[in-house]
């Protein structure tokens, strides 16, 4: 155009003329001649040659290409159309769309033409420079592989033009590959990537044309590094990643590569390669991650996320990501193998989960993910069967595998007592030593993910079944093993092995030895001793030893705690104070004699010092200044200058906070079960190093709660709040999307994490027992529901939690959700509501997280006592619970529970109807028995029940009557029995009592007051009610003649209790029986009189049966009685009136009277004598009765008891008239009261001699009173005058100056006692051993006058022999031994001196006695043989036979 408008004359540039207009310049062109053409295929040809004229073929393909949005069209599109009708849909014309799709060809054709070079060739090329040009470096990046938006418009255009040059058969995919690889540069990734997309050449195509393989590797790699670590769109480089490692895996991993070329099958390999060499970025990263490079740790993330299966959906099979991610996680065990197994030894505490790096662990938990457990060990196994691995990464592999899943723990046992009996099979060193690393790296994870190294090595070689305990051969190579460890081995397993041994044979011991020796030797090197260890240190090796001084701390509430539930000291203490002095002396004692404020009453910490003091463990030195210490402290609490302790650091807590943070904030997103479990291990490292923690207190030992102490402001209590407050928010945040089957296992392992941290877990246990059970009426909805939860997985990890200790709240160690059951009150109205909403949370919470129906799995979820207690008070609350007919609903539980506007009520009954709450309530264990409910029923006070008096009477009418009393034994009902019912009810009542008076109680304090605040009443009037129906019923079948001859269930529960108290004859023992025997007789007097005399038949006649009462006065009543000889006046009064009442069933009711108490003065004297004693009471009472129910004269035996109370009364007044002849045994009773109430009455010498002129028995009986008296002088000082007691024996003794029957008093239940067999039948078992100090408490002190009339008669050395035997072994046995607190008059002799005054009278009676005393001697020196030497020696003098007394001897034929 230049050339014609010169032409033309149009001015130049540089004449400065104007430039023409552009009418001008048509103007001047309107008579030029155009060429002329004849058709349209002409001009086309003409517009071509135009169009080629100096063009540049690289612009060409991106400059007429269209618009760059509309370039990227979807892979479907380019599938589904045709070359052609996607041109003519562009060009939107057939003209131009055939233009266009001829020119680039044609433009092409010619250039190659000219070059001499192939059309195809040449356009590879062009598109390769073109390619080349827009990798180009962009200014301020030296390294990229991702594209701007520039360049990103012109890759477009220049993808378009391939595409259709290459649909059109322009460009070959086989040369574009090679020419790609002769470029200067390979393209960038990003251009790669796109090719790939838009399949113009795939990444396999490049990757099998390239020169050589390390030239591939090398390019692949450099630009896979570069875009992990280039900023740029992260969707595009996400997409990048996992196209590229879709084709790697798919290469690499292939089925079969059998029909691939020799030049394919490097394509295979090229792809191991990379992803090896990607792997090793990752795993560089790992070994130096200590070192600060964000590059390449941003890198190294960004890979791992290829390992994501979400991303390869569809595009790979399943088998190939499996081949993969075992190929992966093969490599990197495999990784670097420099550690040896020594080293692995000594260092592998510090590659626990929570230590190992995040990246290694992100890893292994992606690639887990495929593979089951079993799987992950069986691959694990041959790995270490077939490679040589790093330790490091095969340990932590494991933490890893078993804190994320929970399956794992029993694996690894598996796969340990696999690798245990390969080795003992083979004796492979290999195998032995991987299982030792493999259960040491388990037990670093704690007790929640597995068990103690100490559990571990003495389950596994603690016992005669254990591995090495069948040969010698197994035992050495056992040693061996351990003893090739011991220069590398950290001192706390050292510790192990040496306290907790391997089991040898005895012949084999000096091998065990040996190694022992070794091991100290170790120790002492390391300058660890074991006297320093503790005498309950957990071995387990979690990290560095505790401290000594914490140790002993622990040592001391440990030996504590078994003090107080044995009452012996330990024998781990009394070992120590023995063989390993130093840790006793220097750690122990200072620890257990910290000076302290005592408590009033001895607390088992006092009671313990005291036992070693007595044992002469604790040096008197030390024990002085402990107790200044503690008196110190006492001053000090006095002045008001107590210094309390507050321990508080702000900046772990925060750390701990963020910590807490970081779950909720986890829990909210809904993530997997796995990364719980590894945020759970990164919690927990950091409980460890806030709480300073060590080794651990081995979790098989009870945890003592001190419930008691006051809470101080520490930080392990802001610990506790802060933990307990994160778990109810985190619960009660997930409660608000989903019920509790759908919330995961999060909560289960929160808790489970929590008892590797044994200090903690003491705390926070405590901490929750005082909320719940002195704290919990304050407690809102949302603490009770998240607490509830709480105690529900501590119940359902029970197995692995420690027993808890409550001290003297519980007398036995229990699960803690067992103690919080046991502990909750529900006996005021308060109490019920809290006990009320807490139960039905924790069995509501425990029933929805259950997902099973079996209900083996459902009973791991619900707390039997708490479901017991809801069975209790649902129906105590709610008296439309007690219908039974409210079937199952499907009204949801957990959508109640959590409503604010719903109640207690709604709540119970949506519980009451779910299904599996109905399936446990037919469950044996978890019924609430009758017994059971009246326990809880009786603590309940009346004053504040949520019932009235009248509601309540039909509430427990009901229970007794509807609910129990009808039901089957299996269900813990009576199966329709009301003497079970009556049996049920007296033994709560009696358990009851106990329970209030509390161990320190005595039958004197029990009155009825103390009971009068709870339904201690209530129930007693329910046991009325079934005794009255039980005595109708028996009416009336006695009425019919049907009667069965059957004791009475009374006197057969008395049997039984006192049976089953343990060791009777030792004091304690003999109060807990007299405590209960005060109790049932209280329970006795409040039943109908008829109780104790039935009726029966003999053969057509009724006669009164009193035989079980007899047997229950002289078996168990009349060792109760402190006063002997004296029934309680309640008790005798109910005997006699039952007796009136019952004789209205015989036909003779007064004959019957008169012969039972006939029959009573036989075979039991003791209630006749009370009834003497309390006659003053009884005479009336029995009076009116016996006018009620007859009208005839008052029965023989009663009116014969009121003439000799008359008498007797009348006797100390003036000269009576002879006394009635019938009963001496009465007469004397009689007599003895009523000299006991008239002390200042007539002489009693002058009844006495009155009473001699009448008979010698009356005297006797009454001798027997007084000396009666006089031992109960020994038991209760109070009780009788001693003074009087002596001097009426003594005038009693002149009247038998000549005449020794008195002494038949002294010889026991014999048969030579004749009338007097039965006076032993009213005294204790107490007065008959303390006869012998009775004896010589009287006898010595006798006047001469009468001590030697008395010492004459025929039998009494023998007695005095037998007395003196019995005293001695009194004395012996520690009865007799301990004084009276008592002052002693002159007339009284001390105790502790009546054994010497005894044996100096038994040494004048022998030498004093006639020979006539001596005739049967060997039958004497039986009777001291072994107890006095002197006694014996001096009896044996006079038994040596002599000239002068050789008449006397009489063979001795015994």
């Amino acid at each position: 155009m230049s050339a014609e408008a010169t032409a033309s004359g149009a001015p130049s540039l540089s004449s400065h003329k104007p430039r023409p207009t552009l009418s001008a310049i048509l103007a001047a062109r309107v008579g030029k001649k155009r060429p002329r053409y004849e058709n349209v295929q002409e001009l086309q040809e003409a517009t071509v040659q135009l169009l080629n004229h100096h063009q540049n073929l690289r612009d060409l393909l991106v400059e007429i290409s269209p618009k760059p949005s509309k370039v990227m069209c979807s892979e479907e599109e380019g599938k589904n159309r045709a070359p052609e009708n996607h041109v003519h849909a562009r060009m939107g014309n057939p003209i131009l769309a055939s233009l266009w799709c001829s020119f680039p060809v044609r433009a092409l054709q010619r250039q190659a033409k000219q070059l001499g070079v192939p059309v195809g060739l040449l356009s590879v090329r062009t598109v390769v420079e073109r390619l080349w040009e827009l990798s180009a470096p962009v200014e301020g990046y030296t390294d990229h592989v991702l594209l701007n938006t520039a360049k990103k418009d012109q890759m477009d255009g220049l993808l378009q033009s391939a595409k259709e040059l290459l649909s059109l058969g322009a460009i070959s995919r086989q040369l574009l590959c090679q020419e790609i690889w002769k470029a200067e540069k390979p393209p960038i990734l990003e251009m790669v990537w796109r090719l790939h997309k838009e399949n113009i050449v795939t990444l396999e195509e490049i990757l099998e044309s390239s020169p050589s393989s390390s030239v591939a590797v090398e390019w692949l790699c450099a630009d896979l590094r570069v875009l992990c670590g280039q900023p740029g769109e992260i969707e595009v480089s996400q997409q990048i990643r996992s196209d590229v490692l879709s084709v790697l895996v798919r290469k690499a991993f292939q089925e079969s590569q059998d029909l691939l070329t020799s030049r394919s099958k490097r394509t295979p390999q090229v792809c191991f390669a990379v992803l090896d060499e990607m792997l090793s970025l990752i795993l560089h990263t790992v070994s130096n991650s200590g070192e600060e490079n964000c590059s390449q740790m941003e890198a190294a993330k960004l890979w791992i996320n290829v390992f994501d299966v979400g991303l390869y959906g569809g595009t790979l099979f399943v088998i190939s990501l499996q081949k993969f991610f075992l190929h992966t996680l093969t490599q990197i065990l495999t990784f670097k193998p420099q550690l040896k197994v020594s080293d692995a030894v000594g260092m592998q505490w510090k590659w626990s989960f929570a230590k190992t790096c995040p990246l290694l662990t992100s890893l292994y938990r992606k690639l887990f993910v495929l593979f089951s457990v079993e799987e992950l060990m069986a691959h694990l196994q041959q790995v270490l069967e077939t490679h040589e691995v790093n330790w490091q990464h095969i340990l932590s592999c494991v933490s890893t595998l078993l804190v994320c899943h929970a399956q794992a723990q029993h694996s690894l046992k598996d796969l340990l007592t696999r690798l245990l009996s390969n080795a003992f099979e083979a004796y492979d060193l290999e195998s032995m030593i991987t299982a030792f690393l493999l259960a040491r790296q388990a037990s670093l994870e704690g007790p929640a993910v597995f068990m103690s190294y100490t559990e571990w090595y003495k389950l596994s070689f603690g016992n005669a079944s254990s591995y090495h305990g069948n040969s010698k051969k197994s035992l050495v190579f056992l040693l061996k093993f351990l003893s090739d460890l011991v220069p590398f081995e950290p001192p706390q397993y050292l510790k192990v092995h040496v306290l907790h041994p391997p089991y040898v044979l005895t012949k084999y011991r000096p091998f065990l030895l040996e190694y022992v020796s070794l091991a100290k030797t170790r120790l002492a090197d390391l300058k660890v001793s074991i006297e320093e260890m503790g005498l309950y240190e957990d071995l387990s090796g979690t990290g560095a030893p505790a401290q000594p001084q914490c140790q002993a701390q622990q040592d001391v509430e440990k030996a504590v705690s078994l003090f107080e539930k044995t009452g012996r000291i330990p024998a781990n203490v009394m070992e120590a104070s023995i063989f390993r002095r130093p840790y006793f002396m220097s750690r122990f004692l200072p620890a257990l004699l910290t000076p302290r404020l005592l408590p009033s009453k001895p607390d088992p910490r006092m009671s313990f010092i005291e036992s070693l003091r007595n044992a002469d463990k604790i040096p008197g030195s030390v024990y002085t200044a402990y107790v200044q210490g503690c008196q110190k402290e006492e001053r000090q609490l006095e002045g008001g200058h107590v210094e309390v302790e507050v321990i508080l650091s702000t900046e772990p807590l925060e750390e701990l906070k963020a910590r807490l943070k970081e779950m909720t904030s986890l829990l909210s997103g809904g993530v997997k079960e796995g990364d719980v479990s590894a945020h759970l291990a990164l919690l927990s490292e950091t409980l460890k190093s806030l709480l300073g923690e060590t080794n651990e207190l081995p979790t098989e030992t009870a945890m003592k709660l001190d419930v008691d102490a006051p809470s101080s402001e520490t930080l392990l209590t802001k610990l506790t709040n802060i933990i307990l407050k994160s778990f109810c928010q985190n619960l009660m945040d997930a409660s608000r999307k989903n019920p509790p089957q759908s919330q995961g296992n999060w909560a289960s392992l929160f808790v489970k994490m929590l008892y590797g941290h044994r200090q903690l877990l003491q705390s926070l246990l405590t901490r929750l027992w005082n909320l719940l059970c002195h704290q919990g009426s304050s407690l809102s909805a949302g603490h009770v529901l998240g607490l509830s939860a709480f105690v529900v997985h501590l119940h359902e990890s029970q197995a692995v939690a420690p027993l808890v200790d409550l001290g003297s709240l519980s007398p036995r160690l229990c699960p803690f959700a067992e103690a919080v059951s046991g502990s909750l009150l529900c006996n005021t109205e308060e109490t019920m509501t809290f006990c009320l909403r807490f139960c039905i949370a924790a069995v509501s919470y425990g029933l929805c997280r259950c997902a099973s129906s079996s209900v083996e799995d459902i009973q791991a979820y619900v707390p039997k006592g708490l479901f017991r207690k809801l069975l209790y008070l649902v129906p105590r609350l709610a008296a439309e619970m007690r219908t039974g007919t409210l079937g199952e609903g499907e009204e949801s539980v957990w959508a109640v529970l959590r409503d604010p506007c719903s109640s207690w009520k709604s709540s119970a009954l949506a519980l009451w109807k779910h299904p599996n709450f109905q399936k446990l309530q037919q469950l044996p264990d978890l019924q609430l028995t009758f017994q059971d409910w009246l326990v809880a029923e009786l603590d309940v006070q009346r004053s504040t029940d949520t019932l009235s008096d009248a509601e309540r009477q039909e509430y427990q009418q009901w229970v007794c009557y509807q609910q129990y009393l009808p039901a089957p034994l299996a269900a813990g009902g009576c199966a329709g029995d009301l003497e079970r019912a009556c049996v049920a009810i007296m033994n709560a009542i009696v358990d009851h009592s106990i329970r209030s008076i509390g161990p320190d109680g005595h039958s004197e304090g029990l009155e009825p007051s103390k009971f009068s605040g709870t339904c201690y009443t209530d129930i007693l009037t329910r046991l009325q009610e079934m005794v009255y129906d039980m005595e109708l019923m028996r009416s009336k079948r006695l009425a019919l003649g049907v009667m069965r001859d059957e004791d009475h269930f009374l006197f057969r529960v008395i049997s039984e209790r006192l049976a089953t108290i343990p060791d009777r004859e030792s004091l304690s023992g003999q109060l807990a029986q007299q405590q209960e025997l005060f109790i049932l007789t209280r329970i006795i007097t409040s039943l109908p009189p008829a109780v104790l005399v039935r009726a029966r038949h003999k053969g057509r006649m009724a006669t009164l049966n009193c035989e079980p009462f007899f047997e229950f006065v002289n078996g168990q009543q009349g060792n109760s009685c402190a006063r002997g000889c004296v029934l309680p006046c309640e008790l005798t009064a109910h005997f006699f009136r039952g007796v009136l009442s019952a004789s209205l069933d015989c036909a003779h009711p007064r004959a019957a009277v008169s012969e039972v108490l006939s029959d009573c003065l036989l075979h039991c004297p003791l209630a006749i004598t009370s009834a003497a004693f309390w006659w003053p009471r009884l005479q009336a009472v029995l009076w009116a009765q016996w006018g009620r129910l007859c009208e005839e004269p008052l029965p023989e035996e009663l009116q014969s008891i009121a003439d000799c109370y008359s008498w007797a009364s009348s006797a100390l007044c003036e000269a009576a008239a002879p006394p009635p002849s019938d009963s001496p045994l009465v007469l004397a009773a009689c007599l003895h009261w009523a000299l006991e109430r008239q002390p200042a009455g007539r002489d009693v010498r002058a009844v006495l001699g009155e009473m001699e002129e009448h008979g010698e028995q009356v005297l006797l009986f009454l001798l027997f009173f007084s000396l009666v008296d006089l031992i109960s002088v020994k038991i209760q000082p109070k009780a009788v005058d001693p003074l009087r007691a002596m001097q009426r024996c003594a005038d009693i003794l002149k009247c038998f100056k000549d005449s020794g029957q008195w002494l038949a008093l002294f010889h026991g239940q014999s048969t030579d006692q004749g009338p007097y067999q039965s006076i032993y039948k009213m005294i204790s078992d107490t007065h008959i051993r303390l006869m012998p100090l009775a004896f010589y408490s009287l006898v010595p002190s006798l006047d001469h006058t009468l001590l030697t009339c008395v010492v004459k008669a025929p039998d009494f050395l023998r007695t005095a022999l037998e007395m003196y035997s019995g005293l001695a072994r009194l004395f012996l046995d520690g009865t007799a031994s301990t004084p009276t607190q008592a002052k002693h008059t002159p007339e009284q002799v001390d105790p502790l001196q009546i054994l010497p005054r005894a044996q100096q009278f038994v040494l004048q009676a022998i030498s004093l006695s006639p020979q006539s005393c001596f005739l049967y001697g060997r039958q004497l020196e039986d009777v001291c043989r072994d107890l006095d030497p002197e006694v014996t020696a001096a009896l044996s003098h006079r038994l040596q036979p002599n000239c002068d007394d050789s008449l006397y001897e009489v063979p001795d034929f015994l």
